[in-house]
């Protein structure tokens, strides 16, 4: 007898297939270029050398390639988070929309559109005119439109990032909606995952197929290190710590032996990788504006910030380990760690919702007790995630020193954070519909 495939299972089908479409539609794009740009001339003129670091790797090359998706959805995540920052009673009218429910959130989610299209073309424009300056039109193919209207031409291919942009979050959309997981967090990780070929190719290319450089032992060490990394980031994203408490209004016999199933569950990297994310940005914006701004690195300003920034930006093999960046870049993870996690979970709040729902952590009483409590807790938890963040994070800086690995061997690091999470929270949503049941009425 045939076993009948559940509606279910059809469902989790039709959202795999329909998210496996866009992505290639969104892979395809980042190989369109843009409008007068050659995409010879970009790989083969001094253009080319230009290493936008981990911004690059986030958009999936698009950038390197002056694709016209070449923003992605990093706009979109600079702009959430300006948003959520901005309604920690700084815009108060944001405050009220964050209270209001699913329509306030609506209304949110609306404004960090606008948002991040004003960032995109902003973004695109910076681009557009560092690079043809700094260049001398390298991009461009010999035209007259090019070489007679340059401030038009600015103008036109940041509308065009900026509709790349448009068009990305627009498929992000309707991943979430009729695809599987997040769209946004989908599309990042396409991005991240459509380097790890070229990752593989260039590490069998150097440690294998290289009669000068070769080292079999050295590429099974990096390959069970990378497995060992996986694992260990499968680990300490599921990790949390869980703080108990009970109802005063709940009868005593809801309880056994004093033990409640009700808490309050704390992740151990409750920030998630957006302290990774804020950090590197920052530590690639130096380098990035040093290339297109064309900095003399020998004297000045541009010599001390590529002696800073230079090696955590590109996450290179090829230059030695700078101890003042490598500091910087730890610092920058913890801060924004320790913020963004306060800033996800305010302790005071938390304490306030409790004793409204008439609620206690055992032994300690409610109010400012509990909000010390829980800060107390929050601090020491977010401690040991800005550590493991920031682990992870410089393994391709010791790893690429250590073993001599090419650039785009990146042995961990932020990618390889956002993949696993975002991996761990599609299945948990893919387990989630699979094991929905439908009820039927009495009269069906």
């Amino acid at each position: 007898m045939e076993k009948k495939i559940s509606s279910n299972t059809k469902k989790i089908i039709i959202m795999i297939i329909v998210t496996a479409a866009l992505l290639l539609v969104y892979r395809l794009g980042a190989f369109i270029t843009m409008p007068f740009v050659s995409y010879d001339l970009i790989h083969n003129s001094a253009a080319a050398t230009i290493d936008f670091g981990f911004l690059d790797v986030f958009s999936g090359g698009a950038l390197s390639n002056f694709s016209v998706l070449c923003l992605g959805v990093s706009p979109y995540i600079t702009s959430s988070i300006v948003i959520q920052l901005l309604q920690m009673d700084i815009v108060p009218k944001l405050k009220e929309w964050s209270e209001e429910g699913p329509e306030g959130k609506q209304k949110l989610n609306q404004l960090t559109r606008y948002v991040s299209l004003g960032l995109a073309f902003v973004q695109a424009l910076t681009l557009t005119i560092g690079i043809t300056l700094n260049y001398k039109g390298a991009y461009f193919e010999a035209n007259s439109f090019v070489s007679d209207n340059p401030a038009i031409l600015y103008v036109y291919l940041a509308i065009v990032a900026t509709a790349g942009t448009a068009f990305t979050l627009w498929l992000a959309e309707i991943i979430t909606a009729h695809g599987v997981g997040n769209g946004t967090s989908i599309l990042i990780v396409a991005g991240i995952l459509a380097t790890f070929p070229q990752m593989f190719t260039e590490l069998i290319s150097q440690l294998i197929n290289n009669s000068e450089t070769r080292n079999i032992l050295a590429f099974i060490i990096v390959m069970l290190l990378f497995i060992a990394i996986i694992i260990f980031i499968v680990f300490m994203e599921g990790a949390q710590r869980k703080i108990p408490i009970q109802y005063s209004n709940r009868p005593a016999a809801a309880s056994f032996r004093g033990k409640s199933d009700s808490n309050i569950p704390i992740k151990l990297n409750s920030a998630s990788v957006i302290p990774v994310i804020f950090a590197s940005t920052l530590m690639s914006l130096p380098t990035t504006a040093i290339t297109l701004l064309d900095l003399d690195t020998t004297q000045g300003a541009g010599y001390w910030l590529n002696q800073i920034f230079a090696t955590t930006s590109n996450n290179s093999g090829n230059v030695s380990i700078n101890i003042i960046g490598f500091v910087v870049y730890i610092l920058l993870i913890f801060i924004f760690s320790f913020f963004y996690s306060f800033l996800q979970m305010d302790p005071t709040q938390m304490a306030d919702n409790l004793q409204k729902q008439n609620a206690y952590v055992p032994g300690v009483r409610p109010g400012e007790e509990t909000a010390g409590y829980i800060s107390r807790v929050l601090f020491k938890i977010t401690m040991v995630g800005a550590t493991y963040l920031s682990i992870v994070a410089i393994l391709p800086i010791v790893m690429s020193t250590i073993f001599d690995l090419p650039s785009s061997a990146q042995i961990g690091g932020t990618g390889l954070i956002i993949v696993v999470g975002v991996a761990i929270e599609t299945w948990k949503q893919l387990k989630q519909t699979k094991q929905e049941k439908q009820y039927r009425g009495f009269i069906d």
